[in-house]
Protein backbone atom coordinates (compact mmCIF):
# COMPACT_ATOMS: atom_id res chain seq x y z
CA UNK A 1 0.00 0.00 0.00
CA UNK A 2 1.84 3.16 -0.93
CA UNK A 3 1.28 6.09 1.86
CA UNK A 4 1.06 9.54 -0.19
CA UNK A 5 1.06 12.67 1.76
CA UNK A 6 -0.32 15.57 0.55
CA UNK A 7 0.05 19.19 2.74
CA UNK A 8 -2.13 21.84 2.09
CA UNK A 9 0.23 24.39 2.74
CA UNK A 10 -0.63 27.51 4.95
CA UNK A 11 -3.90 27.38 6.80
CA UNK A 12 -5.32 29.18 10.00
CA UNK A 13 -3.73 32.22 11.31
CA UNK A 14 -1.31 31.85 8.03
CA UNK A 15 -3.54 32.83 5.65
CA UNK A 16 -0.24 32.45 2.63
CA UNK A 17 0.01 34.70 -0.34
CA UNK A 18 -3.46 37.16 -1.14
CA UNK A 19 -4.36 39.17 -4.05
CA UNK A 20 -7.15 39.74 -6.17
CA UNK A 21 -9.64 38.70 -3.65
CA UNK A 22 -7.90 35.32 -2.94
CA UNK A 23 -6.39 33.93 0.32
CA UNK A 24 -3.90 30.88 -0.87
CA UNK A 25 -4.64 29.02 2.35
CA UNK A 26 -7.99 28.33 0.51
CA UNK A 27 -6.66 27.50 -2.26
CA UNK A 28 -4.53 24.94 -1.06
CA UNK A 29 -6.76 23.71 0.85
CA UNK A 30 -9.51 23.00 -1.81
CA UNK A 31 -6.55 21.48 -3.84
CA UNK A 32 -5.53 18.94 -1.81
CA UNK A 33 -8.94 17.92 -0.91
CA UNK A 34 -9.92 17.67 -4.87
CA UNK A 35 -6.64 15.52 -5.17
CA UNK A 36 -7.45 12.92 -2.48
CA UNK A 37 -10.95 12.36 -3.74
CA UNK A 38 -9.90 11.87 -7.06
CA UNK A 39 -7.19 9.18 -6.14
CA UNK A 40 -9.64 7.67 -3.92
CA UNK A 41 -12.27 7.59 -5.85
CA UNK A 42 -10.38 6.35 -9.34
CA UNK A 43 -6.99 4.45 -8.02
CA UNK A 44 -6.44 1.67 -6.06
CA UNK A 45 -3.57 0.40 -4.03
CA UNK A 46 -2.90 3.30 -1.37
CA UNK A 47 -4.38 5.49 1.00
CA UNK A 48 -3.89 9.60 1.61
CA UNK A 49 -3.49 11.55 4.24
CA UNK A 50 -3.48 15.51 4.75
CA UNK A 51 -2.13 17.42 7.07
CA UNK A 52 -5.12 19.51 7.57
CA UNK A 53 -8.59 19.17 6.18
CA UNK A 54 -9.59 22.59 7.85
CA UNK A 55 -8.67 26.15 8.38
CA UNK A 56 -6.13 24.87 10.94
CA UNK A 57 -2.49 26.25 11.86
CA UNK A 58 -0.16 24.49 11.72
CA UNK A 59 3.39 24.89 11.96
CA UNK A 60 6.14 23.31 9.07
CA UNK A 61 7.88 21.41 11.20
CA UNK A 62 4.34 19.58 12.25
CA UNK A 63 3.69 19.11 8.68
CA UNK A 64 6.93 16.79 7.90
CA UNK A 65 7.14 15.44 11.22
CA UNK A 66 3.91 14.10 10.33
CA UNK A 67 4.33 12.49 7.22
CA UNK A 68 7.91 11.24 8.54
CA UNK A 69 6.18 9.37 11.44
CA UNK A 70 3.23 7.93 9.17
CA UNK A 71 5.41 6.43 7.17
CA UNK A 72 4.88 8.14 3.80
CA UNK A 73 6.12 7.08 0.85
CA UNK A 74 5.67 10.34 -1.23
CA UNK A 75 5.05 13.64 0.15
CA UNK A 76 3.23 16.96 -2.16
CA UNK A 77 3.08 20.37 -0.46
CA UNK A 78 0.24 22.45 -2.74
CA UNK A 79 1.25 26.10 -2.87
CA UNK A 80 0.17 29.42 -4.57
CA UNK A 81 3.03 31.57 -5.91
CA UNK A 82 2.98 35.68 -5.54
CA UNK A 83 5.60 38.16 -6.94
CA UNK A 84 4.70 39.13 -10.37
CA UNK A 85 5.10 36.50 -12.81
CA UNK A 86 2.90 34.06 -14.28
CA UNK A 87 2.12 29.86 -14.54
CA UNK A 88 3.33 26.75 -12.82
CA UNK A 89 6.65 26.06 -11.57
CA UNK A 90 7.57 23.13 -9.00
CA UNK A 91 10.64 22.60 -6.36
CA UNK A 92 12.66 19.65 -5.09
CA UNK A 93 15.09 19.84 -2.37
CA UNK A 94 18.35 21.34 -3.65
CA UNK A 95 20.99 19.41 -1.01
CA UNK A 96 23.19 16.62 -1.75
CA UNK A 97 21.05 13.32 -1.06
CA UNK A 98 20.99 9.78 -2.02
CA UNK A 99 17.98 9.49 -4.05
CA UNK A 100 17.69 12.71 -5.34
CA UNK A 101 17.88 11.44 -8.45
CA UNK A 102 14.71 9.65 -8.12
CA UNK A 103 13.34 12.16 -6.16
CA UNK A 104 13.53 14.55 -9.22
CA UNK A 105 12.87 11.54 -11.79
CA UNK A 106 9.18 11.83 -9.59
CA UNK A 107 8.56 15.12 -9.37
CA UNK A 108 9.38 15.45 -13.00
CA UNK A 109 6.23 13.16 -13.81
CA UNK A 110 3.63 15.04 -10.95
CA UNK A 111 5.28 18.90 -12.84
CA UNK A 112 4.54 17.31 -16.40
CA UNK A 113 1.06 15.91 -15.72
CA UNK A 114 -0.25 18.96 -14.06
CA UNK A 115 1.22 21.35 -16.68
CA UNK A 116 -0.53 19.33 -19.84
CA UNK A 117 -3.68 18.90 -17.77
CA UNK A 118 -3.96 22.59 -16.94
CA UNK A 119 -1.79 24.42 -19.97
CA UNK A 120 -0.42 26.39 -16.80
CA UNK A 121 2.76 28.55 -18.87
CA UNK A 122 5.44 25.81 -17.59
CA UNK A 123 8.00 28.09 -15.75
CA UNK A 124 9.91 24.90 -15.13
CA UNK A 125 11.28 22.09 -12.70
CA UNK A 126 13.71 23.55 -9.75
CA UNK A 127 15.39 23.03 -6.83
CA UNK A 128 15.37 25.49 -3.50
CA UNK A 129 16.16 24.95 0.10
CA UNK A 130 12.06 24.68 1.48
CA UNK A 131 11.38 22.97 4.42
CA UNK A 132 8.89 20.87 3.38
CA UNK A 133 11.16 19.35 0.67
CA UNK A 134 14.03 19.24 2.77
CA UNK A 135 13.06 17.91 6.16
CA UNK A 136 10.71 15.10 4.69
CA UNK A 137 12.17 11.42 5.04
CA UNK A 138 10.73 10.51 2.03
CA UNK A 139 10.55 11.57 -1.66
CA UNK A 140 9.02 15.41 -2.05
CA UNK A 141 7.92 18.08 -4.15
CA UNK A 142 6.39 21.28 -3.49
CA UNK A 143 4.19 22.91 -6.41
CA UNK A 144 3.27 26.47 -6.78
CA UNK A 145 0.13 26.51 -8.80
CA UNK A 146 -0.04 30.06 -10.73
CA UNK A 147 0.28 33.09 -9.27
CA UNK A 148 -2.10 35.23 -7.00
CA UNK A 149 -1.60 38.71 -7.35
CA UNK A 150 -1.71 37.79 -11.44
CA UNK A 151 -4.51 38.99 -13.03
CA UNK A 152 -4.36 35.99 -15.51
CA UNK A 153 -3.68 33.62 -13.12
CA UNK A 154 -6.06 34.90 -10.51
CA UNK A 155 -9.00 34.59 -12.98
CA UNK A 156 -8.51 31.20 -13.52
CA UNK A 157 -7.76 29.94 -10.14
CA UNK A 158 -11.24 31.67 -8.79
CA UNK A 159 -13.04 29.09 -11.44
CA UNK A 160 -14.01 25.74 -9.93
CA UNK A 161 -13.91 23.84 -12.97
CA UNK A 162 -10.15 25.14 -13.22
CA UNK A 163 -9.42 23.99 -9.58
CA UNK A 164 -10.53 20.61 -10.23
CA UNK A 165 -7.95 20.51 -13.79
CA UNK A 166 -4.98 21.05 -11.38
CA UNK A 167 -6.31 18.86 -8.64
CA UNK A 168 -6.65 16.25 -11.65
CA UNK A 169 -3.47 16.93 -12.89
CA UNK A 170 -1.51 15.80 -9.15
CA UNK A 171 -3.52 12.93 -8.93
CA UNK A 172 -3.05 12.01 -12.26
CA UNK A 173 0.55 12.70 -11.97
CA UNK A 174 1.07 10.69 -8.28
CA UNK A 175 -0.77 7.89 -10.05
CA UNK A 176 1.71 7.60 -12.93
CA UNK A 177 5.03 8.39 -10.55
CA UNK A 178 3.78 6.08 -7.88
CA UNK A 179 2.55 2.99 -9.94
CA UNK A 180 -1.11 3.49 -8.80
CA UNK A 181 -3.71 1.52 -10.29
CA UNK A 182 -7.00 2.50 -11.77
CA UNK A 183 -10.02 1.00 -10.53
CA UNK A 184 -12.27 -0.92 -13.15
CA UNK A 185 -15.47 0.57 -14.01
CA UNK A 186 -18.35 -0.62 -15.38
CA UNK A 187 -18.35 1.50 -18.39
CA UNK A 188 -14.70 1.57 -20.45
CA UNK A 189 -13.72 3.91 -22.66
CA UNK A 190 -12.38 3.07 -26.39
CA UNK A 191 -10.79 4.49 -29.76
CA UNK A 192 -10.99 3.12 -32.92
CA UNK A 193 -8.60 4.53 -35.79
CA UNK A 194 -10.71 5.96 -38.60
CA UNK A 195 -7.10 7.15 -40.74
CA UNK A 196 -5.51 4.16 -42.98
CA UNK A 197 -2.43 4.50 -40.99
CA UNK A 198 -1.71 6.35 -37.55
CA UNK A 199 1.43 6.96 -35.19
CA UNK A 200 1.09 6.26 -31.97
CA UNK A 201 3.72 7.31 -29.05
CA UNK A 202 5.70 6.27 -26.16
CA UNK A 203 4.85 8.98 -23.85
CA UNK A 204 2.73 12.77 -23.90
CA UNK A 205 5.24 14.08 -26.91
CA UNK A 206 4.79 14.36 -30.57
CA UNK A 207 8.21 13.68 -31.17
CA UNK A 208 8.26 10.00 -29.33
CA UNK A 209 7.18 8.06 -31.82
CA UNK A 210 5.81 4.47 -30.92
CA UNK A 211 4.14 1.90 -33.74
CA UNK A 212 1.96 2.56 -36.57
CA UNK A 213 -1.91 1.21 -36.27
CA UNK A 214 -4.18 1.06 -39.13
CA UNK A 215 -8.01 1.61 -39.62
CA UNK A 216 -10.68 -0.20 -37.53
CA UNK A 217 -8.06 -1.19 -34.97
CA UNK A 218 -9.80 -0.31 -31.64
CA UNK A 219 -8.30 0.36 -27.89
CA UNK A 220 -8.97 0.96 -24.87
CA UNK A 221 -8.38 4.17 -23.23
CA UNK A 222 -7.16 4.56 -19.89
CA UNK A 223 -6.93 8.43 -19.73
CA UNK A 224 -9.50 10.64 -21.42
CA UNK A 225 -8.27 13.45 -23.91
CA UNK A 226 -5.90 16.13 -22.51
CA UNK A 227 -3.76 19.06 -23.54
CA UNK A 228 -0.75 17.89 -25.23
CA UNK A 229 1.63 20.71 -26.98
CA UNK A 230 0.17 21.52 -30.36
CA UNK A 231 -3.69 19.48 -29.67
CA UNK A 232 -4.72 16.66 -27.52
CA UNK A 233 -3.94 12.87 -26.82
CA UNK A 234 -5.59 9.79 -24.88
CA UNK A 235 -3.79 7.31 -23.19
CA UNK A 236 -3.74 3.76 -24.15
CA UNK A 237 -4.27 0.95 -21.79
CA UNK A 238 -1.22 -0.77 -23.66
CA UNK A 239 0.79 2.63 -21.94
CA UNK A 240 1.34 3.97 -25.48
CA UNK A 241 -0.73 7.45 -26.52
CA UNK A 242 -2.44 8.37 -29.46
CA UNK A 243 -4.28 11.85 -31.07
CA UNK A 244 -7.42 12.69 -29.30
CA UNK A 245 -8.16 14.28 -33.07
CA UNK A 246 -11.83 13.22 -34.27
CA UNK A 247 -10.59 13.38 -37.37
CA UNK A 248 -8.34 10.49 -36.88
CA UNK A 249 -10.06 8.33 -34.13
CA UNK A 250 -13.25 8.06 -32.95
CA UNK A 251 -14.17 7.84 -28.80
CA UNK A 252 -16.48 6.00 -27.45
CA UNK A 253 -17.92 4.33 -24.28
CA UNK A 254 -19.88 1.06 -23.43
Amino acid sequence: MTKIFIDAGHGGTDPGASGNGLHEKDLTLALALKTRDILNNEYDGHSVQLSRTSDRTLSLTERTNMANSWGADYLVSIHINAGGGVGFESFTYNGSYSSKAETNRLAGIVHDAIVNRTEFRDRGKKEANFHMVRESAMPSVLTENGFIDSTSDAAALKSDAFLNSIARGHAEGLAEALGLTRKASETQAFVKILADSLWTYNSADWEDRAVIVGEDEVFTVIRNKFPVEGGHMYQLKSGLYITANPSYVEFYKK
